[in-house]
């Protein structure tokens, strides 16, 4: 299972943009990584392991914006197509394992 998170937060003061960074970093020591610089991807096994990072993902939010967060199984991930500079990518495998560092 996929988790994807995506959000839009206001940057208009200099505590809402430290509270944006805060966020982004929050997820990428979580182990997310950027698709899109407001849209970060993760694995996870499970419903389980989906509530758990949803948790913790509810713990971090910032006062104002918005964030949603959407899951994926295998296959619907797989089936993503992707474009970069208006050429189609390779299709992301899904990781064959978990990995704990």
């Amino acid at each position: 299972m996929w988790i994807f998170v995506m959000f839009d937060l206001p940057v208009g003061t200099k505590k809402q943009t430290r509270d944006a960074t805060k966020f982004r970093e929050f997820l990428l020591d979580e182990g997310f990584e950027m698709s899109q610089f407001s849209v970060y991807a993760r694995f996870c096994n499970g419903k389980d392991g989906f509530e758990a990072a949803l948790k913790r993902i509810e713990s971090h939010l910032p006062e104002k914006g918005d964030v949603h967060v959407l899951t994926f199984t295998d296959r619907q991930y797989e089936a993503i197509v992707r474009f970069s500079s208006q050429r189609r990518q390779k299709v992301r495998k899904n990781p064959d394992q978990l990995a704990l560092f």
